[in-house]
C-alpha cells in the first residue's frame, strides 16, 4: 500500500508539474554567452551587495543561471574549460586536452587552435593562423547556427585567442582577439572569418 501512494504522488507530481510550453513564445534575438576565468559561482551570491541592478543581478533574475554545473575532468586550463562549457562533454569527446601538448602522430608539441590552413584578415604573420579545428565536437553556438539555417551569426570575442575561437565553434562567422605584440598603432586585433580558409 505504501509503495502504491509513492507511485500516485509522484505519478500526480509529474503530471500536474510538466506544463506545456506556449507555441507562440518568442524566441530571442541575441543570446550572449559569458565566461570568467576563476570566478566561482558563490561569488554571484557572496558579493551581491556590490554588484549593480543592471549587471549581475539582472543576469541572475532575467537571465538563465546553472548554480550546481559540474565537468569531471582535469587539467582546468582555459582552451579545455571553454570548450567543455560550450560543448557541453568532457576533453576525452571534444578532443581539446590542453592549451598545448605532444602530439604523438605529428611528433611535435601544438597549441590548441593552431591551424596553417587559416589566416587571419590583415595581417600576413603566423599569429593569425588558429581556428577550432581540433575540436571534435559541435559546441551550443554550431547548433543554434545550424538550427537557423546558417541565418544567425556567432561572433566570438576575448583577449585571448583560444577563448575567442573556441566557444564560437566550427560554424563562426568571426572571432576576434588581440595579438598582443606592441604594433605602431597600438595592439593588433587578429579576426578570423569562416570564409578566409587558405585551399
Amino acid at each position: 500500500m505504501k509503495n502504491i501512494l509513492i507511485f500516485l504522488s509522484v505519478s500526480s507530481f509529474l503530471f500536474f508539474g510538466c506544463k506545456s510550453q506556449k507555441k507562440n513564445q518568442q524566441k530571442p534575438k541575441l543570446v550572449v554567452g559569458i565566461v570568467i576565468d576563476q570566478m566561482r559561482y558563490d561569488y554571484l551570491t557572496r558579493f551581491s551587495d556590490r554588484y549593480g541592478n543592471d549587471g549581475f543581478k539582472k543576469l541572475l533574475k532575467h537571465g538563465f543561471s546553472l548554480e550546481n554545473a559540474h565537468y569531471n575532468y582535469i587539467p582546468t586550463y582555459t582552451a579545455v574549460g571553454h570548450t567543455s562549457i560550450y560543448t557541453g562533454t568532457t576533453p576525452d569527446n571534444h578532443g581539446i586536452i590542453s592549451n598545448n601538448w605532444y602530439d604523438k602522430f605529428l611528433k611535435k608539441s601544438i597549441y590548441c587552435v593552431d591551424d596553417t590552413n587559416f589566416k587571419t584578415i590583415g595581417n600576413n604573420g603566423i599569429a593569425g593562423k588558429k581556428s577550432p579545428f581540433r575540436m571534435q565536437t559541435t559546441t551550443v553556438t554550431d547548433q543554434l547556427h545550424l538550427a537557423q539555417n546558417m541565418k544567425g551569426k556567432t561572433i566570438g570575442v576575448a583577449i585571448k585567442d583560444r577563448s575567442a575561437i573556441l566557444p564560437a565553434g566550427h560554424t563562426a562567422n568571426a572571432a576576434y582577439w588581440f595579438d598582443g605584440k606592441k604594433m605602431d598603432n597600438g595592439f593588433l586585433l587578429h579576426f578570423i572569418w569562416k570564409n578566409c580558409q587558405v585551399g
